[in-house]
């Protein structure tokens, strides 16, 4: 840059000046030499304010890279790499966060020396506000929205419209962490009843004689704190829907009771002698087998029979494999919002283990394996180290056998890649471009990878 003349300079300045775009300037040693007009709005800074003495890129932009191994400077500097459409988060001078659309280009000398690079931030705040009104909106409700790409849940989401146009009792059977109440929300909201509540019980949760209040309330005085009278769940859910999630929990005594509310629909407070007469829906859910447990006789046959009359069988995660790529999707999208990150995708790795996982936690496990790698990701690309121990080493959580530290073994499809790396490194001399030519990679992921795998030359390669 110092070999531009200074006409020439001026001139070039002026057309820059013209950009709509924040264009900067950076020499090796991190300086920023020139900000263009749209680049000293986007900062907060009036012309010369900040260049009056070179001031470092990243005490100036404060990014999410700055400072990291994935700095654009430094990835400049180390692989000769340019950077197009690059979404991060830069700071201003009064320390509002600004989401930009980052790209660069190398500087070169009239000697063909590298002087320093040039970066183009565009604002896209308000793409990114719109973005995350569409996301919110399409995902309403507590407990999220439905994500389905596979032959076998999309068979019973069809029938869904059908039977929420019925005040059948629908039992739905699954796996923990399979989006059963996902189900029971989805049934109410195609519903007539969908103005009116949806009121939720986990059954599992609630001791028997608090059960029994919590479902049907109770009056004043009808045990020891009861001070007031009380509205119970079916009560609160009249005209609506009430969903009885792990209802196999359910003691045979409060069975009974339930029974009566199905047949009859009216049922009375605990301590109570009034009917009470209720307008509902009931949707059920367990992840017990009730077939075996009514042959046991730890559940009632009639209510089971007066339960099921529209079952549906949830399949599990392992068994919908192609709902597992769009549910990650999903996933980085709302952890990005709720996180304030800018988590852009997952390693091939990783992607791949996550893609082979089994999930014994269904949807429930995947989300809380990526929040977990969330927590731990510090630049826009989830690797294998930000997982949870357990999973990359594909055997589950270690037991607790012994006091002695655990080594843990390597997943197979790590293995694999530590061997192909390491061999083309050796057969090329370690040629990083050459290598990640061979092998189909970025040249910025090779040299993670030697220091992940703890890569070193072989005599061969010597």
């Amino acid at each position: 840059m110092d070999g531009i003349k200074p006409k020439k300079r001026c001139e070039e300045a002026a057309i820059l000046d013209c950009i709509g775009d924040g264009v900067m300037m950076i020499g090796l040693d991190m300086r920023v030499r020139y900000m263009n007009r749209a680049m000293r709005e986007l900062l907060g800074y009036e012309e010369g304010e900040a260049q009056e003495m070179p001031v470092g890129c990243n005490l100036l932009v404060q990014g999410k890279i700055c400072s990291t191994h994935d700095c654009i400077m430094e990835r400049a500097l180390r692989n000769r790499e340019e950077v197009t459409n690059h979404e991060t988060v830069i700071q201003n001078k009064e320390g509002r966060r600004i989401p930009v659309k980052l790209n660069t280009d190398l500087l070169w000398d009239d000697a063909g020396n590298l002087v320093g690079v040039v970066e183009v931030y565009r604002d896209v705040s308000l793409l990114k506000e719109l973005q995350d009104k569409l996301a919110r909106e399409s995902s309403q409700g507590a407990q999220g929205r439905l994500i389905v790409k596979s032959k076998a849940l999309q068979s019973i989401l069809n029938l869904l419209p059908q039977v929420a146009t019925s005040k059948a009792t629908v039992l739905l059977e699954g796996e923990s962490g399979t989006g059963k109440e996902l189900i029971a929300r989805e049934v109410h909201r195609l519903s007539k009843r969908r103005d009116k509540p949806l009121v939720a019980v986990n059954c599992a949760a609630l001791a028997e004689g608090v059960l029994e209040s919590e479902l049907f309330g109770h009056v004043k005085g009808a045990f020891t704190g009861a001070v007031s009278d009380r509205l119970g769940r079916f009560e609160m859910a009249h005209e609506g829907t009430i969903f009885l999630d792990e209802i196999a929990e359910m003691s045979l005594i409060t069975q009974a009771k339930l029974l009566r509310v199905l047949q009859e629909e009216e049922f009375q407070r605990v301590g109570g002698n009034t009917t009470i007469k209720v307008d509902i829906r009931v949707i059920a859910a367990t992840n017990k087998d009730l077939d075996a447990l009514v042959k046991e006789g730890r559940f009632r046959d009639d209510l089971y029979y007066r339960l099921r009359i529209f079952p549906l069988k949830i399949p599990p995660l392992r068994e919908r494999r192609d709902d597992i790529l769009p549910l990650i999707e999903h996933c980085l999208s709302r952890f990005n919002r709720t996180m304030d990150k800018s988590v852009r995708g997952i390693d091939g790795p990783p992607l791949r283990l996550l893609e082979a996982y089994d999930y014994p936690g269904n949807v429930r496990e995947l989300e809380n394996i990526l929040e977990h790698a969330f927590i731990r990701c510090l630049d826009h690309t989830i690797r294998l180290e930000h997982l949870p121990e357990y999973l990359a080493a594909e055997k589950g959580p270690p037991l607790a056998t012994s006091s002695e530290p655990r080594q843990i073994e390597e997943p197979k499809l790590l293995s694999m890649e530590r061997h192909a790396i390491q061999e083309t490194l050796d057969k090329t001399g370690w040629n990083y471009p050459e290598t990640c030519r061979i092998l189909g990679i970025s040249r910025s992921t090779v040299p993670r990878r030697i220091k992940a795998f703890g890569l070193t030359r072989t005599d061969r390669s010597n």
